[in-house]
């Protein structure tokens, strides 16, 4: 084998993880209560994007730690709180959610993240709509 294959094998595998397109990107949540008079649209940041995995097929070949399937996930987040518009006064009217600050490729935590393939779900207001930018 040349040099040149080994070397870019190598770099391939070493900074694999660098090249990787996992990074905060836009998202909008829709949030309303039953009880408020308005549904919120809060422009936010999640992680996403793709992170390089092995695969598995080679599991009786490959040692247990060579078998990462890593997920985009956060690597630091900040959490903020946005008041719901148009709630009664026995209505908690705020509502906290996560804002990525910086992303990384690694194993999902359960302690704050979904790791499971979620189902299709809708995201829209069934009320009208005000926008919070935070």
């Amino acid at each position: 084998m040349s040099p040149f294959i080994v070397m870019s094998l190598f770099f391939g595998l070493t900074f694999g993880q660098t090249a990787s397109l996992c990074a905060p990107s836009e998202y909008t949540i829709h949030v309303e209560k039953r009880e408020c008079a308005y549904c919120l649209a809060i422009n936010t940041t999640i992680c996403a994007g793709f992170c390089m995995t092995r695969d598995s097929n080679g599991k009786k070949l490959l040692l247990k730690s060579a078998l990462s399937q890593n997920v985009c996930t956060y690597k630091e987040m900040l959490y903020q709180t946005a008041l719901i518009p148009g709630c009664p006064h026995h209505t908690i009217p705020y509502y906290s959610y996560p804002v990525a600050v910086s992303c990384k490729c690694g194993k999902c935590n359960t302690d704050y993240s979904d790791c499971v393939h979620e189902k299709v779900r809708t995201n829209y207001c069934t009320k009208p709509q005000k926008l919070c930018n935070m």
